[in-house]
């Protein structure tokens, strides 16, 4: 990225984390009115408005949000020359990337993954994107197909069912309910890319990202295809129709050859795999909350 540099991005991230400049300079020691001006700055060199600037705070745009989406995946790289440099003397760390409903399941049942007494530690890194196992970004991570690279094993899971989700009680008798989808410019998944091609002009509201999809859902602007293992385990969403059959598929553990042979990467990915395989029926789909 020309004529930006990394101590600007990570400004900006911060600023969009904080809704504003006070919370910023709190987190990085720089004066609101310095962090204000380098703002300013990165808008003239992106080309592009990033905030709207108001009394309340600052807010994105659109342009300010996929900027943040590709920020952080710039963050997500450089912490793991952080937590390398971290790691002397200490427990190893063992890194995995999954998406973001994958990462909730995981954090929600994370005493079946990790113990005080382990002798290594645990870091998610809840991102869409896939992190770069073969030149050791993660050691391990979850997705929905097997590895293609020689350098990498795999370990197929359980059977991942999606179907749309409402909020519960918020139908709209007689007449058609919208859809709220991912926006164009940040489909990555397979499923958000589905329902582009099937949703055509019924799409009410995007997002950007599946929390915020998740989130206008649940205030009822529309409904949202979500992963049935993470819209089935939260009581305020109904099922808003049938599994789509077609979105139905495989999860997979990837990991590094030489990586997975290590006593605390080959503990985390077997208790990985106990942990969905207790929980097949609810990732295929056989345990909602509440019919449609």
């Amino acid at each position: 990225m020309k004529n930006i540099n990394w101590d600007d991005l990570q400004l900006f991230i911060a600023v969009a984390r904080g809704g504003g400049l006070s919370a910023a300079s709190k987190a990085h020691g720089s004066s609101p009115a310095t962090i204000g001006r380098r703002m300013l700055a990165l808008e003239q060199a992106v080309g592009r408005p990033l905030f709207i600037r108001r009394q309340t705070g600052y807010e994105l745009t659109a342009d300010g949000q996929s900027l943040l989406i590709k920020a952080r995946t710039m963050e997500d790289g450089a912490r793991t020359i952080d937590d390398w440099l971290d790691m002397g003397g200490r427990r190893p760390l063992v890194r995995i990337s999954s998406g973001t409903w994958t990462t909730n399941f995981l954090a929600d049942n994370f005493a079946r993954l990790w113990t005080p007494d382990d002798p290594f530690r645990i870091a998610f890194k809840a991102t869409e994107a896939k992190l770069d196992i073969a030149h050791r970004e993660v050691e391990i991570g979850i997705r929905n197909a097997p590895p293609e690279s020689p350098n990498l094993a795999g370990r197929r899971t359980v059977t991942v069912a999606q179907a749309p989700f409402r909020t519960r009680g918020h139908s709209h008798p007689g007449r058609e309910e919208g859809w709220v989808a991912i926006a164009p410019e940040d489909m990555v998944t397979r499923s958000a890319r589905w329902l582009a091609e099937h949703a055509e002009g019924d799409v009410v509201a995007w997002a950007n990202s599946p929390r915020t999809l998740h989130d206008l859902v649940r205030v009822g602007v529309g409904k949202g295809l979500l992963p049935c293992f993470a819209g089935d385990r939260d009581p305020l969403l109904e099922r808003a129709g049938e599994e789509i059959e077609e979105l139905r598929g495989a999860q997979w553990l990837v990991m590094h050859n030489d990586d997975r042979h290590r006593a605390e990467v080959r503990t985390v990915i077997d208790r990985i795999v106990e942990l969905v395989s207790a929980h097949a029926p609810l990732f295929q789909g056989e345990r909602p909350v509440g019919g449609a």
